[in-house]
């Protein structure tokens, strides 16, 4: 049960969203049947074209701390459009002039259980040093041991962009959400909080559903496996590790294929000398991690070198 120092502890949500009517009621639901519902909850709606506005419209009208924020029309669905969709909902609240101690963000294609954010905001309370928090996700809400990002394995430090909880000082301090086009916005956020000395952690004692399927927009499996390579050199993985990263995932996947797609898309990324839009500062913090971690696999750890080479979210 939830402690007396966490009645006080307030948070706001906002969920960028374009043209989510097929998923986005499940989410309000879930947000509405929360044990601690947000001091408001701000969703954007990025150009879209089909009945998501008038979806989030209704249930405004009963739940006045919902907000719905229209954007102009999109012109295009690079990865830079979720962080000005979330940006001009971080601005929104912040002139509210509501007290909040957290800020959340939370896709439109997700659901969870009532309790979910009671949970995380007790991690909070309970750690002062915690700057973001979340859960891993299963994938397909009718298979539950379905989890694409695998909680038995993954790296705990990250925490996946289907809902990330930041404490109001560290996401000050990151500077929020930095638009670029080519993605892991997310992963750049909680990779900086760390490197400014805040703890990020995936709690697998709770998870989310994830209602669209991972890559079906422009992936397929091997395609997906492609662009994870390619992630993995635009946000500075270091080779070695990358390439034994790749090695180890030719043991978990048929044919070796997927492993070897990581493989080339390392590879073509650094032939052709992709524009990294990371910093030199975080690039070589990143590195440092992967290292660090490394050095505790030859030390007898293979769990979190397992871990690390599974998890395509480290690059999401």
């Amino acid at each position: 049960m939830i402690g007396q120092p966490n009645q006080t502890l307030q948070y706001a949500l906002i969920t960028p969203a374009r043209n989510e009517a097929a998923f986005i009621k499940g989410t309000i639901r879930s947000v509405v049947a929360q044990t601690v519902r947000p001091v408001r909850w701000i969703i954007v709606s990025d150009g879209s074209t089909d009945s998501t506005d008038n979806i989030v419209k209704r249930h405004a009208v009963e739940h006045p701390w919902i907000e719905l924020l229209r954007m102009t029309e999109h012109r295009d669905r690079q990865f830079a459009a979720k962080a000005h969709a979330f940006n001009s909902g971080y601005h929104r609240v912040r002139a509210t002039g509501l007290d909040y101690h957290v800020i959340g963000n939370l896709d439109a294609d997700i659901t969870f259980e009532p309790g979910y954010f009671e949970f995380l905001l007790e991690q909070f309370v309970a750690n002062p040093e915690l700057g973001v928090a979340g859960t891993p996700f299963v994938e397909n809400a009718g298979e539950m041991n379905h989890h694409t990002y695998a909680h038995r394995f993954a790296q705990l430090e990250h925490v996946s962009g289907a809902c990330q909880l930041f404490r109001r000082e560290c996401f000050e301090q990151i500077g929020g959400y930095i638009p670029i086009r080519g993605g892991a916005i997310d992963w750049i956020a909680v990779t900086t909080a760390r490197m400014k000395g805040w703890q990020t952690r995936t709690f697998p004692e709770r998870v989310c559903l994830h209602h669209r399927k991972l890559g079906t927009g422009t992936h397929g499996p091997l395609g997906t496996r492609f662009h994870y390579g390619r992630k993995a050199y635009y946000v500075g993985g270091h080779p070695l590790w990358e390439l034994l990263r790749g090695l180890f995932q030719m043991r978990e996947t048929p044919l070796l294929l997927g492993g070897l797609c990581f493989q080339a898309g390392y590879l073509w990324s650094a032939v052709t000398r992709v524009e990294r839009p990371v910093s030199f500062e975080l690039m070589a913090f990143h590195r440092g991690e992967q290292m660090a971690r490394l050095r505790r696999l030859l030390l007898g750890r293979p769990a979190e070198a397992k871990a690390a080479a599974q998890s395509p979210a480290q690059t999401s």
